[in-house]
C-alpha cells in the first residue's frame, strides 16, 4: 500500500501512455489495412516480446516446436543455419547445436498469462467475470464506437469514460451476475478518468514497478476494442492533436478490477500480492523462448538461402531498345505473378514496381459522395484533395437520391417496428436477387465513372514538382514507351466484411484506380511535360499515360481510356489489351494451383461472385521478401507471388533521398503486412480475426464471433489456412536493396524506429551487389557481414547490368 501511495500522477500518466502504445491500432472495415500486431514492441527482440506477451496474454510468438522439427528432418534447416542463428544471440547460457536440435523435438509448455483480479475472482466464486466484463464492455463499446450501422447513435458526452459511466450506472447485469452494488460503485467514482485511474491504482496497492505490464494486460484483455481506441489516438497524433479514448478504456477496465477486488479481497488478497510481485519483476525470456527464437531465425536463414539462389540466377540481356509497352504496378506481391506473366507475353514489354498510391497522398470524394476517402498510406497525412464530378448536375443529384433511398431502405429493414414483418411482407421481392446470388450471376464491375481531378487544382509549378518527384522515386526518367499503363489494384468480392483488406494497403484500404487516374492526367499535361523537360526528364510527344485497375481476384485489367484522347494510340491499346488478357490467363492458371477447390483458371472468376466463398483469393499470404532494385535483376525469376518488387536505381538517386523514402515508407508498410500475417498465423486466437463463418459486423468497425463480446482484429483463419495446411509461412520479411551499405546505415542512423525493426530482427536487411545477388547481411548496430555468393554470371550479363 505504501509503495502505491508514492506513485506520482506524472508516473501514472507515463505508465498508462506506455501501456496504450503497446497496443496496435485497428482501422475500420471500410478502410482496413494491415497492422503490425507487435507495433509497440519493436524495440525488443522476438524472445523478449515472447516473455512480455506471455505475461500479459499467454501469447506465443513462434510456431509450435514440431513445425521446426519437420524442417530439420527434411533438411530445410541445416546445422549451418542453426549455428548462424546461435551466433546472433546475446542471451546467456545458450544451448549448443545438438541441444537445440533435441529441444526441437520436445514440445515447449504453452505460455500462461498472469491472472487479473477478474481471473482470481472467477477462480474463487465460479462466476465467469472475465467473460462478463468482455460482454458488457463489448456491448457498450459497439454502440460508442459505431460508425453508422446502429439506428440510434449512442451518447458520447464528454468522452469514453463519461459515456461508459452513464451506461454502467443503469446496467444491472453485473449485479444480477453477483457483483453487489456495482452501479452505485460506478456512480461514486471520480468525474475524471485521470482521478479514477489514480484512485483504482491506490485501492489495488499497485507498486510502480508493476504498472507497465499490468496496465498493458488490462488493455490486452479488451482485444480489438482497445485497438479501436488506439486508432483514435493514432489519427489524432497524425493531425497534431491528442485523444484520451484509450486511457479512458484503461480506466474503465481498472474500475472493474477495483470493484471485484473490493468484493473478493478476503479470498484473493494473498494471490493478488503474488501477482503484483510477478508484474514488478523484469521481463526476461526463459530458455524455451530463447530456443524458439533461435529455431525461428534458423528457419528464416534457410528460406533466405533459397531466395539468394533465385536472385543469383542469370538475368536476361538488358537492352536500350524502346519498349512497346510499359506497365507500372503496385509493389503488392500479387503483382509479381502478373508482371512476370505479362513480360513473358512479349520481350518488348517492361514492367515497373512502385507503391500503389503513386506518390499522390489524395483525400478523395467519389461521385455524388461527401465521404473523404484517404487513398494514401496510413503513415501519412493527405497532401491533396480530389473529387469525381461531372457537369451534369441532374445525374449527380439522381445518384445522391438513389444512395439515400438505399440507406433508408436498409434502415427500414433493420428497424424495430419493421424487422420481424419485413421478410414476410417483402420476401418475394428478393427471389430474383437470391437466385442471382446463389447462382453467382451478379456482375462484379470495376470502379468507373468520370475521371477524378484535384480540387483545388495545384498551380503549374506544384504540378511539375509532383510529377518530377514521383518519376524520380519510380526510377522512371528515360526510355518511355508510346504507351505507359499506370495500374492500381483492387479486389472484387461479395459478402466479405474484409473486402477492403484485399484492396491496396498503400491506398489506405481502397482500390488504386483513383491515384492512377490522377497521375495519368498529371503526366499527360503538355504544360507539365514542358516543365519536366527543363528538369532533365524528356517525355516524348507520342507517349500516352493510361490509368488501369488490376483486379487481383480475377486478374482482369480495366483500362481507363476514356480519360484522355487516344485516337493515335488505338493500335497500341488494342495490343495492350491482348497482352493483358494473355497475361491474366497465365496468372489465373498459376494462382489456381494454390487455391482450394480451383481446378484451373476457369474457376477463378467464379470465386469473385460466390457469396459463400471464404477464400476468393490469398491476398498477401506467403509474402517473404521486399526487393528494391532495377527490374532487370528480378525479371524472369519466379518469386512465386511472395515478393514486393520496388524499382530503384541507386546511381540516379543523388543524396539518397529516394532510398530514405523507400526504407521509411514502403518497407515499413510491407513490415506491417508481413507481421500481421505472421501474428495471425502463430497466434490466431489473439492476433487473428477468427472464423469467417461466425462473423457478425459490429458498428461498421470490425467483427465479433457470435452475437457480441470482444472485437476480433487481424486476419481471419481462412486467410492464412486452406483447411488442411497453412497458406502462409510465418517469416519475418527479408528486405533486399541494391544500394551502398553506407547509405543504408546513414538512413538507419536518422530513423530510430526503422533501425529498431532491423536491429531486433523484425525485418532482415541485405545489400545486393551489382549483379543483383545478396552479398551483405545487416547484423545490427550498423554492422554488416559479407555473405558467400555464387560465382559471377557470364561476362555479357555482367556488362548488361
Amino acid at each position: 500500500m505504501t509503495a502505491s501511495l508514492k506513485i506520482s500522477p506524472a508516473t501514472i500518466t507515463k505508465a498508462s501512455d506506455t501501456a496504450a502504445r503497446a497496443i496496435p491500432p485497428v482501422w475500420p472495415l471500410a478502410s482496413s489495412v494491415a497492422v503490425n500486431p507487435y507495433l509497440g514492441q519493436a524495440q525488443e527482440t522476438l524472445a523478449q516480446v515472447g516473455a512480455r506477451l506471455g505475461r500479459v496474454g499467454g501469447v506465443p510468438v513462434t510456431m509450435p516446436r514440431n513445425w521446426y522439427k519437420e524442417r530439420l528432418e527434411d533438411g530445410t534447416i541445416t546445422d549451418a543455419d542453426i549455428t548462424a542463428a546461435l551466433a546472433r544471440q546475446t542471451s546467456p547460457n545458450l544451448p549448443d547445436l545438438q541441444s537445440l536440435k533435441q529441444l526441437a523435438g520436445a514440445q515447449a509448455a504453452d505460455p500462461t498469462p498472469l491472472p487479473s483480479i477478474a481471473d482470481l475472482a472467477a477462480e474463487v466464486c465460479g462466476i465467469d467475470w472475465p467473460g462478463i466484463i468482455a460482454d458488457r464492455l463489448g456491448l457498450w463499446a459497439a454502440g460508442y464506437f459505431d460508425q453508422g450501422q446502429a439506428l440510434w447513435a449512442a451518447p458520447r458526452r464528454r468522452g469514453a469514460y463519461d459515456a461508459w459511466r452513464q451506461n454502467a450506472t443503469h446496467d444491472l447485469t453485473p449485479e444480477i451476475a453477483g457483483l453487489v452494488s456495482f452501479a452505485q460503485f460506478v456512480a461514486e467514482t471520480p468525474d475524471t478518468a485521470r482521478e479514477a485511474m489514480s484512485g483504482s491504482i491506490k485501492a489495488l496497492a499497485l507498486p510502480e514497478a508493476a504498472l507497465e505490464t499490468y496496465l498493458h494486460q488490462l488493455l490486452f484483455t479488451l482485444g480489438g476494442w482497445s485497438q479501436v481506441a488506439r486508432y483514435y489516438l493514432w489519427q489524432a497524433e497524425l493531425a497534431g492533436t491528442d485523444d484520451k479514448t484509450i486511457t479512458d478504456m484503461l480506466t474503465i477496465r481498472l474500475i472493474w478490477e477495483e470493484a471485484l477486488f473490493a468484493q473478493y479481497k478476503d479470498q484473493i488478497a494473498q494471490k493478488w500480492e503474488d501477482v503484483k510481485t510477478a508484474h514488478a519483476a523484469p521481463v526476461t525470456p526463459d530458455a524455451d523462448l530463447v530456443a524458439n527464437a533461435i529455431l525461428q531465425e534458423a528457419w528464416e536463414r534457410a528460406v533466405q538461402r533459397d531466395l539468394a539462389q533465385t536472385l543469383a540466377d542469370p538475368a536476361p540481356q538488358l537492352t536500350d531498345k524502346r519498349p512497346a509497352l510499359q506497365a507500372a504496378f503496385c509493389i503488392d506481391v500479387r503483382s509479381e505473378v502478373f508482371r512476370r506473366a505479362l513480360e513473358a507475353v512479349s520481350p518488348d514489354i517492361r514492367t515497373l514496381g512502385f507503391a500503389g498510391f503513386f506518390g499522390l497522398t489524395a483525400s478523395h470524394k467519389g461521385f455524388a459522395s461527401d465521404v473523404a476517402e484517404h487513398r494514401l498510406p496510413v503513415l501519412l497525412n493527405p497532401g491533396v484533395t480530389s473529387v469525381t464530378q461531372t457537369d451534369n448536375v441532374e445525374a449527380e443529384q439522381t445518384a445522391r437520391f438513389t444512395a439515400r433511398a438505399s440507406r433508408a431502405w436498409g434502415r427500414f429493414k433493420l428497424a424495430a417496428v419493421s424487422s420481424f414483418a419485413f421478410v414476410e411482407a417483402t420476401g418475394p421481392i428478393y427471389v430474383g436477387k437470391l437466385l442471382r446470388d446463389t447462382l453467382n450471376l451478379a456482375p462484379n464491375e470495376a470502379p468507373g465513372g468520370p475521371a477524378p481531378r484535384l480540387d483545388p487544382a495545384l498551380d503549374l509549378a506544384a504540378q511539375i514538382d509532383a510529377a518530377e518527384t514521383i518519376l524520380r522515386a519510380m526510377s522512371f526518367t528515360e526510355n518511355f514507351a508510346r504507351l505507359v499503363v499506370l495500374a492500381g489494384h483492387g479486389a472484387n468480392v461479395v459478402n466479405n466484411p474484409f473486402a477492403s483488406g484485399l484492396h491496396c494497403g498503400a491506398c489506405g484500404g481502397y482500390s488504386g484506380e483513383v491515384n492512377a487516374r490522377l497521375l495519368a492526367g498529371l503526366l499527360n499535361s503538355a504544360e507539365v511535360r514542358a516543365g519536366l523537360g527543363q528538369r532533365g526528364i524528356d517525355l516524348p510527344e507520342d507517349t500516352l499515360f493510361v490509368a488501369a485497375l488490376h483486379d487481383t481476384t480475377t486478374d482482369a485489367i480495366t483500362l481507363y481510356t476514356q480519360d484522355h484522347p487516344c485516337d493515335g494510340h488505338a493500335d497500341d491499346l488494342r495490343r495492350a489489351q491482348e497482352c493483358f488478357a494473355a497475361a491474366g490467363s497465365q496468372t489465373r492458371g498459376e494462382r489456381a494451383l494454390r487455391l482450394p477447390r480451383a481446378a484451373g483458371q476457369g474457376d477463378i472468376d467464379l470465386r469473385s461472385r460466390d457469396w459463400a466463398e471464404t477464400r476468393p483469393e490469398w491476398a498477401l499470404a506467403g509474402c517473404k521478401a521486399f526487393i528494391a532494385a532495377p527490374r532487370h535483376h528480378t525479371a524472369c525469376k519466379n518469386m512465386q507471388g511472395r515478393a514486393f518488387l520496388h524499382d530503384y536505381q541507386w546511381k540516379e538517386d543523388k543524396g539518397f533521398g529516394v532510398l530514405e523514402l523507400i526504407m521509411t515508407a514502403p518497407v515499413v508498410v510491407a513490415s506491417w503486412i508481413s507481421l500481421q500475417y505472421y501474428g495471425s498465423t502463430v497466434a490466431p486466437d489473439t492476433f487473428g480475426a477468427g472464423n469467417k463463418l461466425l462473423h457478425n459486423i459490429t458498428g461498421g468497425i470490425g467483427v465479433v464471433e457470435g452475437n457480441g463480446g470482444t472485437l476480433r482484429a487481424g486476419l481471419p483463419w481462412q486467410s492464412v489456412h486452406d483447411g488442411e495446411d497453412y497458406a502462409h509461412e510465418p517469416l519475418r520479411l527479408s528486405v533486399c536493396i541494391q544500394a551502398p551499405r553506407e547509405a543504408m546505415s546513414d538512413v538507419l542512423k536518422r530513423h530510430d524506429g526503422v533501425r529498431d525493426l532491423f536491429d531486433n530482427h523484425w525485418l532482415h536487411l541485405f545489400a545486393l551487389d551489382e549483379e543483383g545477388r545478396m552479398a551483405w547481411r545487416y547484423d545490427g548496430d550498423l554492422e554488416w557481414s559479407q555473405m558467400a555468393v555464387d560465382p559471377a554470371p557470364p561476362a555479357e550479363l555482367k556488362a548488361a547490368s
